[in-house]
């Protein structure tokens, strides 16, 4: 018989499980994509081989599907996802009109800043959110996604697998990072993204999508706030408030209609790691979300007890 690591890449056990099924994944995702476009050839390369000033929100969704393939799809999925992912970043270049060099996508010191970025987004994201982890919870995901990182061709070992070694990591940085054109192109585009086709029935409601937004930038560090200034600054408690009644909010509906903003695959994808997990035991039948209660575990899985 199979184990759980032979069905789904994270397990209902991981910490990662319980930061990435969190709704405030959406947050993190957009605060992910606002710290990236600090750092000037990062965000040249996205800027230079992307649709992302057309479709900022579907960079999102396919940051999505990665994530969400590397996390709840089974190895062999989320194998190919890091194959197909390494083979596009070898194939392309940036060009730096600082310096006039050409640099590889793939080049590890890039890479290694979009992952600290984006795992740093989701995780303070689900902390403040009001996901409650432990510090030693939070250095358990952060080692966990060192597999992820492997996936887009990182070395584990380079990774940071703590918060220490993520806030020093951080801290040596932030001299590289600065506000480009491009970046703040970036937040405008966030901020009023262009809704891909498949969505447009959603553009009436584009509007209340700025609060979103704006909730997204408030959540960056107080450095990177300061760095870009395009929204005055509020108190932290109205951030963290309003932050933890989002996530109250979007965990509250239901998992079928939640999944509607994900691309196909990405449903398919979902839904064939449901099936799975419902075959080895596991109650399903509040979705993937509803197994972070352990007692919707098959008795002795992991101990029936979540990472800790």
């Amino acid at each position: 018989m199979n184990g759980i690591e032979d069905l789904v890449v994270q397990p209902p056990h991981t910490v990662t499980y319980r930061v990435h099924i969190d709704r405030t994944m959406w947050v993190g995702g957009v605060r992910g994509l606002m710290l990236q476009a600090l750092h000037p050839l990062a965000m040249r390369g996205v800027w230079q081989n992307s649709t992302f000033q057309q479709d900022p929100f579907g960079r999102l969704r396919r940051t999505a599907d990665f994530v969400g393939r590397v996390t709840f799809g089974s190895p062999g999925e989320a194998a190919e996802a890091g194959r197909r992912v390494r083979a596009i970043h070898k194939a392309l270049r940036v060009q730096d009109p600082d310096t006039g060099r050409r640099h590889r996508v793939d080049d590890p010191e890039l890479l290694l800043w979009v992952h600290c970025a984006e795992v740093s987004s989701y995780l303070e994201a689900a902390r403040r959110g009001g996901l409650g982890l432990s510090e030693r919870q939070a250095d358990r995901y952060l080692a966990e996604q060192r597999a992820a990182a492997a996936y887009v061709g990182l070395h584990p070992e380079d990774v940071p697998g703590s918060c220490a070694e993520l806030d020093a990591y951080l801290k040596q940085v932030r001299p590289a990072l600065r506000v480009t054109e491009e970046a703040a192109a970036t937040v405008r585009f966030l901020m009023w993204p262009r809704l891909p086709e498949e969505l447009r029935m959603l553009s009436p409601g584009k509007p209340v999508y700025f609060p979103f937004g704006a909730l997204c930038y408030y959540t960056l560090p107080d450095w990177a706030r300061r760095m870009y200034g395009v929204l005055p600054e509020v108190p932290r408690a109205a951030v963290t408030a309003a932050l933890r009644a989002f996530r109250l909010a979007m965990n509250s509906v239901p998992e079928p209609v939640h999944d509607r903003a994900f691309m196909p695959a990405t449903r398919e994808m979902l839904q064939a790691t449901r099936e799975r997990l419902g075959a080895a035991g596991y109650d399903v039948s509040k979705g993937l979300k509803g197994l972070t209660d352990p007692r919707r575990w098959p008795k002795g899985a992991a101990g029936s007890t979540p990472a800790a």
